[in-house]
């Protein structure tokens, strides 16, 4: 096989990582053991979801994939449409993009913050076949599941949105307290949820702050995620556990959710950073890092000044 070295960046949002290729001008396509073995955090490059940026088939700006680390194919990433729509905009000059994704048109908009990228994710759906949940519950606010023993569960009743992908929230005291490394693989593949689902625990600490920790779909524990983060603020909105307006405290830091009233749309908003450049060989897989990110030019940036 002909050797052929890629050129990715490594993005984050809130330490939710990407590995994201430019195949707009070529294509990159990878078999789901090269996506596994390149996102093993041992051996491999090491992320949470493979982003690969195409040409949009509808006159979006472009068209973004997305792979979880175990290389299934999903449909919809917060904080990679942030990552996403901030190279896009500095590509392009602009302070607003269009991104087509499977989940539906997403617009990303800068912000006063550097590097800080709002997107409009869309409107939540809370209906139970939209989510989609394998049985009719006529109220997703709280639907019939439990972790534990039938007469005193330690995990009960949670809220069931979809952001673009399914989400199943437990509201606990304490969300350290459980441990979602070994509950997250369980109910991910529950029946109740026939395309599987993002697990999470969360707590209303303060008016309209909630700490959440997400057992992602397909990549397991995670230090944020977007989607989690909007469906959690959806959520509690809908119980009157806070407002319209939250900050969501995830492991990687917080972002900020607006369930809008004004036309149902959940905008979220947060930092997203450039880790550095890298190349590939899809041949071996063999990789290695040719370039800077944004600490590494900040830091040569603030040299300079001095």
């Amino acid at each position: 096989m002909t050797s052929a070295r890629v050129p990715f960046l490594k993005m984050n949002g809130l330490g939710n990582d990407f590995v994201v290729w430019d195949a707009r001008a070529s294509e990159v396509k990878l078999t789901t053991e090269q996506i596994a073995a390149l996102g093993n955090r041992e051996t491999g490059i090491g992320f949470d979801q493979m982003i690969t940026v195409e040409p949009s088939r509808v006159g979006a700006t472009a068209f973004m994939r997305i792979h979880n680390c175990d290389g299934s194919e999903v449909s919809a990433c917060g904080n990679a449409t942030r990552c996403i729509g901030r190279l896009l905009m500095e590509e392009a000059g602009q302070d607003r993009v269009t991104i087509e994704t499977k989940a539906g048109l997403l617009h990303a908009f800068g912000t006063s913050v550097p590097r800080t990228v709002m997107v409009d994710m869309g409107e939540p759906r809370l209906l139970w076949h939209e989510i989609p949940l394998a049985e009719e519950f006529y109220d997703t606010r709280a639907i019939e599941l439990q972790i534990g023993p039938i007469d005193a569960p330690f995990l009960h009743t949670p809220a069931a949105v979809s952001m673009g992908n399914p989400h199943a929230i437990f509201w606990v005291k304490d969300v350290d307290a459980h441990d979602l490394g070994t509950i997250g693989p369980l109910l991910e593949h529950h029946p109740i949820f026939p395309e599987g689902a993002n697990i999470s625990l969360a707590h209303v600490f303060a008016p309209n702050q909630i700490r959440l920790k997400v057992w992602e779909r397909g990549a397991g524990l995670t230090k944020a995620c977007g989607t989690a983060a909007c469906a959690a603020a959806v959520a509690a909105a809908r119980d009157n556990k806070a407002g319209r307006k939250s900050t969501v405290h995830l492991p990687g830091g917080p972002i900020e959710i607006e369930w809008r009233e004004s036309d149902n749309h959940v905008l979220m908003t947060g930092l997203t950073e450039v880790e550095y450049e890298g190349e590939v060989d899809l041949a071996t897989l063999d990789w290695s890092r040719t370039g800077a990110g944004d600490d590494q030019m900040d830091a040569e940036v603030a040299g300079a000044a001095e």
